[in-house]
């Protein structure tokens, strides 16, 4: 294995999934907030779950999002 390669593949892989989990996050709580769903100063809990198909991983990862 190409260690080099290799981990620039997996931060291609973790900018990927921050930059889409970022848009997707801040796009429901716009909505929530217009269609008054969620407080402005509520807390988001949110799960992110990580899958390695053919390696049996899956590891889960809990954390909060305040909004104010």
């Amino acid at each position: 294995m190409n260690e080099d390669v290799f981990n620039m593949e997996v931060r291609k892989f973790l900018k990927k999934v921050g930059v889409t989990s970022q848009r997707e996050i801040e796009t429901a709580v716009r909505a929530a907030l217009a269609d008054g769903s969620l407080a402005p100063d509520a807390t988001i809990k949110a799960r992110v779950t990580l899958t390695l198909e053919g390696l049996n991983v899956s590891h889960e990862i809990d954390g909060d999002i305040s909004l104010g």
